[in-house]
């Protein structure tokens, strides 16, 4: 038969200990719901002869997580004291499976300089202490014995101490790499000799921590070795640099049975993401984005070639489905690495369809947001797209631009337009950049069509979220005054991670859509050009913008 893994999760009391992830008794509870719903075999629910309130929460646990039939084992840890060892065992009282978990260090360095004792005193202590809480739990729940430092432990003493242990009445016998030091080959020569020694007698097991980034990597060099156990917590919380994370191992062992002997869970990994982010919204500390199975790029391709050979076959960059992890699907984001056909694809996701000469032009240009911004998001995409869907004549184009502004100060502006194969440049001042700029150009078309824009309105909204949003400016004109009836009204759209910029675009698309289609402008283009083939010359007054 293929080996079960038992896993013992401890984010609740080793998780917990990461600095600024404290959480109250309610939301200890929250999250231990969560974790029942994950399947995890024993949550560690705290350390109840810390505080009164480490006490209430794993009470409170034991009462309303594990009291029914399918639950989970809740444990409680204890210093290898006695009073430690009784309010842990009152604690877990109402669980309907308790494991209770007694520990202390073997490795010389801890005996001598934080027990302040000797060998001799250390086995006694697991002696007196595993025995009593043996006989607190009675003999249908588990009594754990854990060997702080115990990869930094001598093998013979460390030995010594699991076989005391196991003969005062331990069922798991756990082998922790408390500060991260072991490597896997060591680590698992380690574990491989403590399931020699007791393996058929207690379950052995595993707890790594991350100082070297190890920790996963201990955790399943130690299943490999004989281990049927392991701690783990969500996201990796933990002390320093964390614990193995429960999403890690889990979905090590589903994605690489061959390697594992086929070892199997009880963990419902549909589950995972939901857990993860619980976790993280409840200790305040954020999953980073390229965390491993449940962090945000997790399933996110960015880059041209993997886009392209992931929507031909999400194997060729994807070992295990978004689904089995909790998510719905699969993300392609796009950057200055994407790829056309992701590009595409994206698209038609977002109900966009496009003829491939627009495609073209719409993958250039997101493309060269991917170079202005961290990353092109859905509503970029559909800002683009909808720029596109307002074709604008290009009879003016804008060259150049520059502003001044300072604080207390008048701003200045300069454009340079292109129309009819000539540069036309202006300068002008305003209340602001934008109205300074919105004035040059004002001054400009002076020279273009013989007159000024009257500005209707103007707005400016942010495309997405985040410092690097791209603004959005719609700007409504009217033909220049003196033309009688009710004026007609253009509009223009800009859009740029430079709001500035973004409102001299919208305003130039619709200057461009007024001279394209009104008659009067029409007319007036045509007299400024006689004026200034004739050379005389032509005012340029000041304007008003916002």
């Amino acid at each position: 038969m293929p080996p079960r893994i038992r896993i013992f999760d401890t984010t609740l009391r080793d998780g917990e200990q990461t600095p600024g992830a404290s959480l109250t008794v309610d939301e200890k509870v929250s999250v231990a719901r969560q974790l029942a719903r994950t399947r995890v075999d024993v949550i560690e629910a705290g350390f109840p002869a810390a505080s009164p309130g480490e006490a209430e929460a794993v009470r409170r646990i034991s009462q309303e997580v594990g009291a029914g039939e399918d639950a989970p084992a809740i444990a409680a840890l204890a210093r290898c004291v006695p009073a430690d060892v009784t309010v842990a065992a009152a604690a877990l009282e109402p669980a309907r499976r308790r494991q209770l978990h007694v520990f202390i260090a073997t490795s010389d360095i801890h005996i001598t300089h934080k027990l302040r004792t000797n060998r001799e005193d250390v086995l006694e202590r697991i002696r007196t202490c595993v025995a009593q809480a043996r006989r607190m739990v009675g003999p249908d729940h588990d009594v754990e014995f854990s060997a702080e430092d115990a990869s930094r432990s001598e093998l013979p003493f460390l030995l010594a101490a699991y076989e005391a242990a196991v003969q005062a009445g331990a069922s798991v016998i756990n082998v922790p790499d408390t500060v991260g030091y072991a490597e896997p080959k060591e680590f698992a020569a380690v574990v491989k000799q403590v399931v020699k020694l007791v393996g058929k007698r207690a379950i052995v097991s595993t707890h790594c921590h991350n100082d070297l980034g190890l920790a996963t990597a201990n955790t399943l060099a130690g299943i490999q070795a004989g281990a049927r156990q392991v701690e783990v917590t969500v996201n990796g919380l933990g002390e320093r640099a964390g614990n193995a994370a429960l999403e890690e191992v889990v979905m090590a062992l589903r994605t690489r049975p061959a390697q594992f002997r086929a070892a199997t869970t009880n963990v419902a990994t549909e589950q995972l993401t939901a857990t993860s982010r619980l976790v993280s919204y409840l200790t305040g500390i954020v999953v980073q984005p390229n965390k491993s199975v449940v962090g945000a790029n997790a399933f996110a391709h960015e880059s041209g070639i993997h886009q392209d050979g992931f929507l031909k076959n999400p194997l060729t960059y994807e070992i295990m489905t978004p689904e089995s992890v909790g998510l719905s699907g699969s993300t392609l984001t796009l950057g200055k690495l994407s790829g056309r056909a992701g590009f595409d694809e994206r698209l038609r996701r977002l109900g966009i369809h496009v003829e491939p000469e627009t495609l073209d032009t719409l993958y250039a240009e997101a493309i060269t947001l991917g170079d202005q911004k961290k990353q092109v998001t859905d509503a970029d995409l559909l800002a683009l797209a909808e720029q596109h869907a307002d074709p604008v004549p290009q009879l003016v184009g804008l060259e150049h631009w520059a502003a001044a502004s300072r604080q207390g100060e008048s701003s200045s502006g300069n454009v340079s337009l292109f129309y009819e194969g000539k540069t036309f440049r202006a300068f002008a001042g305003g209340n602001g950049p934008v109205d300074a700029l919105l004035s040059a150009v004002d001054n400009a078309l002076e020279q273009i069509i013989g007159g000024r824009p009257q500005l209707v309105d103007y707005q400016l909204r942010s495309i997405g979220q985040g410092e690097d949003a791209q603004g959005e400016a719609t700007v409504k004109i009217s033909a220049p005054a003196g033309d009688g009836d009710v004026p007609q009204i253009f509009t223009g759209h800009g859009l740029s991670t430079n709001v500035v910029e973004a409102s001299l675009r919208a305003y130039i698309a619709a200057v461009n859509k007024l001279i394209a289609e009104h008659p009067v402008a029409a007319d007036a283009v045509a007299a400024a050009r006689q004026r200034r083939e004739g050379g005389n010359p032509v005012p340029t007054p000041a304007g008003s913008h916002p």
